[in-house]
């Protein structure tokens, strides 16, 4: 396993996608953030500190579990977000936009969630080999990879970009 990005570039890397966000939405009143259920929830939270730090308005941040709207598995036993999102602009955060299932399986989420006025999708690495037609409106890097590698954002223990084959462990 190889780092590709240190801490303090993804540090930065996130303050800009948050100062896009700024300037993309005039009225950020209207702006919400939901983190997808792992690492895009740490995601969401950072870029939340980094425009209540420039603008000073507070965005709420919501944590979405989207197992239940997944293509692949059915699971009935999911917990689905209690919150209203009509007229808002929702922005989708996660860490890593790969084959483009699991940015569907969330607008499906969403949707359920009432009829936004806008669905934006926020990632920190694009990696490609997408199977669906989904396009990020803020991506923090473009990182071309093959199907036999994984990419790892680590948010806590030794923060990063990390990339692996898939044979072999993570921790290695």
């Amino acid at each position: 396993m190889r780092k590709l990005i240190e801490e303090d570039k993804m540090i930065r890397t996130i303050r800009r996608i948050s100062h896009e966000i700024i300037e993309r939405n005039n009225n950020l009143d209207d702006v919400v953030l939901v983190g997808i259920l792992r690492n895009g929830v740490p995601l969401a939270e950072a870029i939340q500190e980094n425009i209540q730090a420039i603008e000073e308005v507070e965005i709420p941040v919501y944590s979405l579990d989207i197992s239940g709207y997944r293509d692949d598995v059915k699971n009935e036993n999911f917990t689905k977000l209690d919150v209203n999102l009509t007229g808002n602009v929702v922005i989708i955060v996660d860490d890593v936009l790969y084959t483009g299932r699991t940015a569907r399986a969330s607008m499906d989420a969403i949707i359920d969630l009432g009829r936004p006025a806008k669905i934006q999708l926020a990632v920190l690495i694009d990696r490609g080999h997408r199977e669906l037609p989904i396009r990020a409106d803020y991506v923090g890097k473009n990182m071309p990879t093959s199907a036999s590698e994984k990419v790892r954002v680590e948010f806590h223990e030794q923060p990063g970009v990390y990339i692996y084959q898939l044979e072999e462990s993570p921790n290695e």
